[in-house]
């Protein structure tokens, strides 16, 4: 394991496209440079290498946890599987978890994990078997802990991954009452909360859509108030990219295009998500959905003329090379940065807002965060206090109809009466957060005249961590 190492590890995370953004917003702020050098700077970086028997051979498997800040604890972040996964990328992505965690009032440092390897070849025997020795191997250095550092999905992982480091957790920790809270994004029944699966997505619709309903906004680039009729193109269809489009349509919006891996699909006057999804399930592809146009290269379909772009896929799809083909009004990132440093100036200079992934795509550990706390309160959201909201609201109910000598109907009644669930609460909690993360980068922007909302939200995330830093002090 090393710390604070990153130029004997052959890697420069200085290079990064956090590290420009991070200085750009700096220039903004005077402190000490030391303050700030610590701020950036990756904590811990744990690189593993650990032997596992597979198909009666041993491989060794490459793994790594990056905790990148521990101004706050415990730290927080995914863990992807895939074959491309390297340091660099983990800590990147580490920096970015502590960044979105300051701007929306989660109370974690930021961490990443990852390990090396294909799950789309593999066994789900073999995974299990992955992901096990993995968390025992965190677990042997203080890795992981609900006080510590809580794991999350990300590419390549799910629930059942989840499932699998709780038990190992708990099966290496006897005992710990709060062992639950070691990981998020575990299925219901293993503790999981209620809309966690389409958190992100959702976190992206209620940034896009605040931004949408600000006619300051809407009229500097010539759009209407509101949602509604707006034409939207969404690269990736995974868990983020295919809740937003349901959020998005359901909301009456007009999906023009889907893009995907294999390509994407066209039309003008809209596509039907679900019918896509269906057509998606049944021939493994969107390619030749009915009364769409095919597009060969998945990239061309960004550069569509649309009103707002959602790239939900891959890192660096918008760069130097393709930024004055884009057509679109706005830019949402769903996916962690998709659009590299020199096209934003790009993109910038052409009058397209751009609503960062440090606070768009933010919504997952914020849910994560609702997820940690009911874990650590070992109860359900709303089973307390649901019965007795509705008892209320009868009550209520009955002095309005005694009042105004008029009875209301019963599915005005059933409407009324209802107290909150686990995933109303929860949905609340997440609409509340990112309005008001939002607006406070909206308000810093105006109140300091800065271009563009990625600069202010790194501005925003920067100054959080270090009043955290001027009211605890520097130990020892």
């Amino acid at each position: 394991m090393s710390k604070n190492n990153q130029n004997k590890t052959g890697y420069n995370f200085f290079n990064s496209n956090i590290e420009k953004n991070f200085n750009k917003a700096a220039q903004f702020i005077s402190i000490d440079n030391g303050l700030l050098d610590q701020i950036k700077t990756c904590n811990a970086v744990y690189k593993i290498h650990f032997p596992v028997k597979i198909e009666k051979k041993i491989k060794i498997i490459e793994a790594y946890r990056v905790q990148h800040s521990h101004h706050k604890l415990p730290c927080k972040g995914g863990i992807r599987y895939s074959s491309k996964v390297n340091q660099n990328e983990i800590m990147e992505l580490a920096a970015l978890m502590t960044y979105k965690c300051a701007i929306m009032d989660v109370p974690f440092g930021g961490a990443k994990g990852g390990i090396k390897i294909d799950p789309q070849s593999m066994s789900k025997d073999n995974i299990e078997k992955i992901t096990r020795r993995y968390t025992y191997e965190l677990i042997k250095k203080n890795f992981i802990g609900p006080g510590i550092d809580v794991p999350a999905p990300d590419y390549g992982t799910g629930e059942k991954e989840m499932s699998w480091i709780l038990d190992t957790f708990t099966s290496l920790r006897p005992g710990d009452i709060d062992a639950l809270a070691c990981v998020t994004g575990k299925p219901i029944s293993q503790g999981g909360v209620r809309g966690r699966k389409e958190a992100t997505g959702l976190g992206v619709f209620y940034g896009i859509k605040e931004l949408c309903s600000l006619e300051e906004e809407m009229s500097s680039i010539g759009l209407d108030v509101g949602i509604e009729g707006k034409k939207i193109i969404i690269q990736g269809l995974g868990n983020v990219g295919y809740h937003t489009a349901n959020f998005f349509y359901n909301s009456d919006a007009t999906i023009i295009a889907l893009a995907e891996r294999e390509g994407a699909i066209y039309n003008k006057n809209g596509l039907n998500v679900y019918n896509v999804i269906s057509h998606l399930k049944d021939t493994g592809s969107i390619l030749n959905f009915p009364g769409a146009t095919n597009i060969e290269k998945t990239e061309k379909a960004l550069e569509i003329e649309c009103d707002i772009l959602i790239p939900a896929a891959l890192e660096n799809v918008i760069h130097k090379n393709n930024a004055h083909k884009i057509n679109a009004k706005i830019i949402g990132e769903a996916a962690n940065g998709p659009i590299t440093s020199e096209a934003d100036s790009i993109l910038e200079k052409k009058g397209i807002i751009v609503i960062p992934d440090i606070y768009l795509n933010a919504g997952g550990v914020t849910v994560s965060y609702f997820e940690w706390l009911k874990n650590l309160s070992h109860v359900r959201y709303g089973r307390v206090e649901k019965k007795f909201s509705e008892n209320m609201n009868g009550e209520l109910l009955h002095m309005v109809e005694t009042v105004c000598k008029k009875k209301i109907s019963k599915n005005e009644k059933k409407i009324i009466l209802r107290g909150a669930n686990e995933i109303d609460l929860v949905r609340s909690g997440l609409e509340d957060t990112m309005i008001s993360g939002f607006h406070k980068i909206r308000d810093l922007k105006k109140s300091l005249n800065i271009e563009n909302f990625r600069t202010t939200s790194f501005l925003l995330a920067i100054n959080k961590i270090i009043d955290s830093y001027e009211k605890l002090g520097i130990f020892p």
